[in-house]
């Protein structure tokens, strides 16, 4: 029964093992966040400029009327002929319903369109990131590890130690250690591994 048990044992510290490297190691879900993070960013870059874009264009339009509202008023305010008056109204009538106020028109309402699938993607986007978030926050709470996200290069981030308050920074030379080795460094202590690990203690403070 003992060496059944401890054999039970051993196959679970593997497969344990295996499961570890295979989270540290397997790039997708952190690729997932990286790319979150990034799409974000762009979105965000881009639908300012549309936002900018969309703003100054209405300010010009907004100015043209004026002017033309204002040339509308002045004339009105002059003593003049009826036909000259007209002829006023008319250039005004005809400045206001020219084509390319149309083809703006349209073009304004295609942005805001593209706009809205931007801010939609947007959350998507966010929605993915918290996502992503939440599962690496539960991956930290039961593994008491926190992978390194900004350098997918190679295997790093920190074990928290709640109960010494302290948190251990690895690195792994993943060309020189095993599997099994990675596992132990992670599961027992770094300390154990140092030609292999680059690691360093941080004590954590109280509040």
């Amino acid at each position: 029964m003992g060496d059944l048990s401890k054999n039970l044992d051993s196959q679970k510290s593997i497969s344990y093992c295996d499961d570890m490297i295979r989270v540290l190691k397997d790039k997708r879900e952190i690729d997932v966040l990286v790319q979150s993070f990034d799409n974000v960013k762009t979105l965000r870059s881009s639908s300012l400029a549309d936002f900018n874009e969309v703003q100054n264009m209405l300010q010009d339009y907004e100015s043209k009327i004026a002017a033309c509202k204002k040339k509308t008023e002045a004339a009105k305010s002059e003593v003049v002929s009826d036909a000259e008056l007209d002829l006023l109204n008319k250039e005004l009538e005809e400045e206001c319903n020219e084509e390319f106020i149309t083809e703006e028109i349209n073009e304004l309402e295609c942005k805001r369109i593209s706009i809205q699938e931007k801010t939609e993607k947007l959350r998507e986007s966010k929605q993915d990131e918290r996502r992503a978030e939440r599962t690496l926050s539960m991956f930290a709470s039961v593994t008491n590890i926190i992978p390194d996200l900004y350098d997918p290069s190679k295997v790093s981030g920190h074990i928290v130690d709640r109960d010494k308050k302290l948190v251990k920074q690895f690195e792994f030379d993943q060309e020189q250690m095993t599997s099994f080795d990675t596992f132990m460094a992670l599961d027992c202590d770094l300390w154990t591994l140092l030609p292999y690990v680059k690691c360093e203690n941080t004590q954590l403070t109280s509040h």
